[in-house]
């Protein structure tokens, strides 16, 4: 500090701190030699206390408000110093302003995953973040076991600390909670409660700080048992697997028969196929236990009209509608491609007789 300091300080007599960081938690206001003149103002503004340091030891608090600085609102530094009647010249003191005011948008998270046993799939590792917010509770505990010889003490340097803190908090509340991944969301406050519980009780009596707001905005699970959570739904959503396997098999029949060169021939492939693949599904059907096979489904009859494909029909069906003569053009399952059916052997039997001349 040069000469035009030490002039500065002699003269000023106004001591206040003008807080413009909103994550700075102690400040110490600047003097030469930490000299403090006899009746010198004290300046506390709201969101703010201010504590007197003398040769390392904590003096007096002062809370918001205009005070001035001598013997009788300074008892524990008179203590200290011997002024039994009072003083007249500067003395030396440190003045330390602690913000109480909410520090915001704070926010925390599991650098690693944490271990939850769920009653459906069994441990997991999970991953949370949060955000939280952070005030100066006790400023006599904050500047013994935080704050030191600094000049400035931001939240930034706790942060990590505080983050720790809370991971491992969350780690002991998943552990102990027994709740399933499935319904974590919708206990997200009620855990988020307890998790400010625990992390109070580890940082307030020991750091001198307070945690008013804890919140716990997401837990997500490893990607692969995300998508075992969507198939899940998926299949509760679908039900019947027996029947949306038929929907889909009869969708897809109307386009394959738009191609009469191959893609009915395809698509009588693909109906065993998904005859195959769903009749596990079907209902009756049970692991280990040997099966009665189903009766034969009878074959199914495609008839084009018109440039339109139609069906399927069963045999009986054709006999009875009236549309089918020696002339239509038919196809089933096998047929390398559409045939007039006259000259298809399986329906001679259904085909209506030759009108008589």
């Amino acid at each position: 500090m040069g000469l035009l300091d030490k002039l500065r300080a002699e003269l000023v007599d106004i001591i206040e701190w003008i807080d413009d960081g909103r994550h700075t938690l102690v400040w110490r206001f600047p003097r030469y030699h930490n000299q403090i003149k006899n009746g010198a103002q004290l300046i506390v503004r709201p969101g703010q206390l201010a504590v007197c340091v003398r040769e390392g030891k904590l003096a007096d608090v002062f809370s918001p408000g205009q005070h001035r600085l001598e013997t009788r609102n300074l008892p524990v530094l008179s203590t200290l110093a011997g002024w039994a009647y009072g003083f007249d010249s500067p003395f030396k003191a440190e003045v330390y302003f602690v913000s109480t005011r909410l520090i915001t948008d704070l926010k925390w998270g599991t650098p690693s995953p944490v271990l939850l046993r769920d009653p459906d799939f069994g441990p997991l590792r999970v991953r949370a973040f949060g955000t939280y917010t952070l005030r100066a509770l006790e400023p006599k505990r904050l500047l013994e076991q935080l704050v030191g010889t600094d000049a400035s003490f931001e939240s930034d340097e706790i942060g990590e600390l505080l983050r720790s803190i809370i991971a491992t908090a969350f780690a002991d509340l998943v552990a102990k909670s027994e709740i399933a991944l499935v319904d974590l969301s919708k206990n997200y406050q009620s855990l988020s409660d307890r998790l400010r519980d625990l992390v109070r009780t580890r940082i307030d009596d020991e750091y001198g700080l307070e945690i008013p707001q804890l919140y716990i905005v997401n837990v997500s699970a490893p990607a692969e048992v995300e998508q075992a959570l969507d198939a899940r739904t998926s299949m509760n959503v679908i039900g019947d697997a027996a029947a949306y396997q038929a929907y889909q098999l009869g969708r897809s029949m109307p386009v394959a028969a738009a191609n009469p060169a191959g893609g009915l021939a395809g698509a009588g492939v693909g109906v065993g196929m998904g005859m195959a693949i769903a009749s596990p599904l079907l209902p009756g059907a049970s692991r280990g236990a040997p099966q009665t096979p189903p009766p034969p489904p009878a074959q199914a009859w495609w008839i084009a009209e018109a440039g339109q494909s139609h069906g399927p029909f069963a045999p009986a069906q054709l006999a009875s509608s009236g549309r089918l003569r020696p002339d239509t053009l038919v196809w089933t399952a096998g047929m390398a491609d559409w045939q007039p059916a006259a000259q298809v052997a399986a329906l001679a039997a259904v085909l209506p007789p030759p009108p008589r001349r």
